[in-house]
C-alpha cells in the first residue's frame, strides 16, 4: 500500500496541497488574486501608470462632457434665440480653466493644502450663508450666487473644502480615532452645519453627497465600524423624515414606484423619458446629435440627464465607453489611497475618490430608474461649471499624491515646495 502525504491548508488562499510542497491554487482563486494585485499596483506601478491613467480618464471624461452638452443643448438654445454653441463654449471655458487649476495642483506639494484647511472650511460656511441671504433659485432650490454673467455653486466647493478639512483634522487625531468622541468631534458637527445649510436651500441631493462624503472620510480614518451602522441609520431616519415633510419629495418617491401623486401630476417624466432614450438608443445610437428625447422631452437634458442622451445618440457602446472610464479613474485613485502611509493622505485621496465615484454612480441610478429624481450632476460630463472646476481641482490634489509616488527621474516638476526647516542650535 503506498501511503500519500498528509494535505495541508493555505491559510491565505484557502487551497489544499500535500504537505512540504507548494500549494496548488484553484483557477477562480488565482484569477482574482492576480485582479487584485493589478488594482493595487505593484513596485511597477510606480513608473507613472497610475498617475497617466488618472490624468487620461479625467480629460477623456471632461472632453465627452463638452461633446455632450453641446449636443444636448443645442436644440434648446435655438429655441430660446441664442447661439447653439453658447453652452458648450461656456463649458469649454470652464474646463480650460479646471484643468489649468488641475495641472497646477498636481505638482503643488500636498502638504501645503494643511495650511488651506481652516480657512477653506471657514469660507464655505460663509458663501453657504450668502446663498440664503443673495442666492438665486431655480426650480426650486436656492444655492447659487450670481458674479455678473456667471452664477457659482457654493456648495460645490463644500465639498472639496469639508474633505480637506476633514483629512486634517482625523489626521491630528490619529492617535486618538479609536474613541468615538474624538473620532467625532469636531468633524460630524462641521458636517452637520454644512449639510443644515445645503437643505436649507432645499438640495437633498448634494445633501445626501455630502453625507457620502464624510462617511468616506471617516471610514478611511479607521473609525470604529460600529459607529457606522449608528450613522447610518439616524442618516436614514433624517432623510426619511426630510422626505415625508416634502410633498414634492413624496410625489417624487411615489411616482418612481410607479403610483400616482396625490395631484395627479407625474414628477418623475424626466426619469421615464430618460428611459426612453436609453432604450431608442440601442447597441450603437441614433447618431450623435440625432436625440429626440432633447427637444423638450427630457427639460435641459444637458443638465442631470445627459447620461440619457448618450444612450440614446452613442448606444449602449457610448455608455459603457464611460462606464469604463469611470472604472478606470476610480482603480487608478484607488491604487494611490493604497499606497499612501500617512493618515492625511489616505483620507483625502480615499474621499474625494468616494465623492467622485459615489456621485456619478447615484446620477446613473436616476437615469436608469433606479432611484428616485434627485438632482446630482454627473462629475465631469453634466453642464456646471463650479461641479466642472471643484472635481478638476479635487483630481489635481490626487494627481499630486499619484507624482510622490513615481520614480523621480520621471517625477513632474514641482512648482511649489515647502520651504526647509532650519536646524535649531544647541546651546
Amino acid at each position: 500500500m503506498v501511503s500519500t502525504p498528509p494535505r495541508t491548508r493555505d491559510r491565505n488562499l484557502g487551497s489544499v496541497a500535500p504537505a512540504g510542497g507548494a500549494p496548488k491554487t484553484a483557477p477562480p482563486v488565482r484569477g482574482l488574486r492576480r485582479f487584485w494585485t493589478a488594482l493595487e499596483g505593484t513596485g511597477r506601478s510606480r513608473n507613472g501608470s497610475t498617475y497617466y491613467l488618472i490624468l487620461g480618464a479625467t480629460l477623456a471624461l471632461t472632453a465627452i462632457g463638452i461633446m455632450m452638452v453641446l449636443s444636448a443643448s443645442s436644440v434648446e438654445a435655438i429655441a430660446a434665440g441664442e447661439s447653439p454653441y453658447s453652452a458648450a463654449l461656456k463649458q469649454g471655458m470652464f474646463a480650460a480653466i479646471g484643468i489649468v487649476l488641475m495641472l497646477v495642483l498636481s505638482r503643488v506639494n500636498v502638504q501645503w493644502l494643511k495650511r488651506l484647511a481652516w480657512p477653506a472650511i471657514i469660507v464655505a460656511f460663509v458663501l453657504l450663508g450668502l446663498v440664503l441671504l443673495i442666492g438665486t433659485s431655480t426650480n426650486g432650490n436656492q444655492n447659487w450666487i450670481e458674479v455678473g454673467p456667471f452664477t457659482f455653486q457654493p456648495s460645490e466647493a463644500a465639498k472639496l473644502a469639508l474633505a480637506l478639512w476633514m483629512a486634517t483634522v482625523l489626521a491630528r487625531k490619529a492617535k486618538l480615532i479609536h474613541q468615538a468622541k474624538h473620532a467625532l468631534i469636531p468633524v460630524v458637527p462641521v458636517a452637520i452645519g454644512v449639510v443644515g445649510l445645503v437643505l436649507a436651500g432645499n438640495d437633498l441631493g448634494t445633501g445626501m453627497i455630502v453625507m457620502i462624503i464624510v462617511a468616506a472620510g471617516l471610514f478611511f480614518s479607521g473609525v470604529r465600524l460600529y459607529l457606522f451602522g449608528l450613522g447610518t441609520v439616524v442618516g436614514g431616519l433624517a432623510v426619511a423624515v426630510m422626505a415625508i415633510a416634502s410633498p414634492n419629495r413624496m410625489c417624487r418617491i411615489m411616482s418612481w414606484t410607479g403610483q400616482v401623486c396625490a395631484d395627479g401630476t407625474d414628477v418623475n417624466y424626466q426619469s421615464t423619458n430618460g428611459l426612453y432614450a436609453l432604450a431608442s438608443g440601442g447597441w450603437f445610437g441614433v447618431g450623435l446629435g440625432q436625440s429626440r428625447q432633447k427637444y423638450s422631452w427630457i427639460p435641459e437634458a444637458h443638465n442631470d440627464f445627459i447620461f440619457a442622451i448618450i444612450g440614446e445618440e452613442l448606444g449602449l457602446a457610448g455608455t459603457l465607453v464611460v462606464l469604463v472610464l469611470f472604472a478606470i479613474l476610480g482603480a487608478a485613485i484607488y491604487r494611490v489611497v493604497v499606497a499612501q502611509e500617512d493618515m492625511f493622505q489616505r483620507v483625502l485621496a480615499g474621499t474625494i475618490m468616494v465623492w467622485l465615484l459615489g456621485q456619478g454612480t447615484v446620477n446613473m441610478a436616476v437615469v436608469t430608474g433606479l432611484a428616485p429624481v434627485i438632482g446630482v450632476p454627473l462629475p465631469f460630463i453634466s453642464y456646471g461649471g463650479s461641479a466642472l472646476l471643484m472635481s478638476l481641482c479635487g483630481i489635481g490634489v490626487v494627481l499630486s499624491l499619484a507624482r510622490a509616488q513615481m520614480a523621480p527621474h520621471i517625477r513632474p516638476k514641482r512648482l511649489v515646495k515647502l520651504p526647509a526647516k532650519k536646524a535649531r542650535k544647541r546651546t
